[in-house]
């Protein structure tokens, strides 16, 4: 199962487990963030695909950390006019490992094992009041 989202102005394919670098967002270390921008979703064969986002669709992740990427060199310069500027440039970014993708049809089949889980815990009960 994976997932197209929208963040930051870009668009990335993001599957659950993966570890994600994001431009800098504004969370904690150790917190939850949702993206509710998804564009694509593709599980088991099945691809929905949103107008312009699919609706009911979320992405969670975790923020792992924070940091700088690379130092690049803006260099500018003009022939003859001894006009020369150095400058260097680390892009922040926020490194997020992606823990779930939720559709609707995922929040069913969850609510459908809750339910379960719940009716076999009733029926433990009842049994035990049963025997005693």
């Amino acid at each position: 199962m994976y997932a197209i989202i929208e963040s930051c102005g870009k668009q990335y394919k993001v599957a659950e487990g993966d570890v994600v670098f994001f431009e800098k967002l504004d969370a904690e270390e150790g917190k939850k963030v949702i993206f509710d921008k998804v564009i694509l979703v593709s599980e088991e064969g099945k691809t929905q695909v949103g107008t312009p986002y699919v609706k009911s669709a979320t992405v969670e992740g975790k923020v792992i950390s924070h940091g700088k990427g690379k130092k690049i060199i803006v260099f500018k310069m003009k022939a003859k006019k001894n006009y020369r500027r150095k400058q260097g440039h680390r892009q922040p970014y926020t490194k997020v490992e992606i823990t779930a993708i939720k559709t609707a049809a995922a929040k069913k089949q969850t609510a459908a094992k809750t339910e379960e889980v719940a009716k076999t815990a009733a029926t433990t009960k009842t049994t035990k009041k049963v025997e005693a």
